[in-house]
């Protein structure tokens, strides 16, 4: 949130970087004329578009930017710009509020979406598919899901990700997403661990 103006950026639609330039814009085109991305990504941005519209001013809800292929480290994610400008009286605890969890870690319809995970999923996700950001003196906020995470703790490690599951979903694909998406984590791991030192927190 900047100058009373909302921005979701649904992030969804998932393929592996190419190890070449050339390689690396196949992958793009192939992410763009995949049917089950796409409607994936598309149901996204109309969640994000329905969540904004309960707290912005009528008719000011707008995607300026649809379903571009950005490079990140290991993957390419379609993504999208969703704004609103927020309706009077709106504060920056409401538009968390409207706005969390993300369509893209829960589903949509959201409500019943978080129910079904709820029945399904057998532990909390603890901090994966939250969020972190910073809230600022000048009615500023932002924010970025824990989409990727990895946790130390003296008793155990682990880390976190995951893959929106549709309709027309296949498993195999799937698992791979999330291999893929692991990958600049366990890059990182070793790091980690040579330059961390786990306390137990108190």
């Amino acid at each position: 949130v900047e100058d009373n103006i909302a921005t979701l950026r649904p992030i969804a639609g998932t393929i592996a970087r190419g190890k070449t330039k050339s390689q690396n814009n196949i992958n793009k085109n192939l992410l763009l004329a995949n049917a089950k991305e796409r409607a994936e990504h598309l149901m996204l941005v109309d969640l994000a578009r329905n969540d904004l519209s309960i707290i912005a001013k009528p008719g000011s809800v707008r995607v300026t930017q649809f379903m571009l292929p950005e490079d990140y480290s290991h993957v390419i994610h379609l993504v999208s710009n969703v704004t609103a400008t927020l309706n009077d009286g709106i504060s920056l605890a409401d538009v968390l509020r409207h706005t969390f969890p993300a369509g893209t870690v829960s589903g949509a319809p959201k409500v019943r979406a978080i129910e079904i995970i709820d029945q399904l999923e057998d532990h909390p996700r603890g901090i994966y598919a939250g969020c972190v950001g910073y809230i600022g003196f000048n009615n500023t906020m932002d924010t970025c899901i824990t989409i990727r995470t990895a946790v130390f703790s003296p008793q155990c490690s682990y880390v976190q990700a995951g893959a929106g599951i549709v309709y027309d979903s296949i498993p195999e694909n799937e698992y791979q997403e999330i291999v893929n998406k692991l990958k600049a984590l366990s890059v990182s791991l070793p790091f980690a661990k040579t330059n961390l030192t786990v306390k137990e927190l108190a």
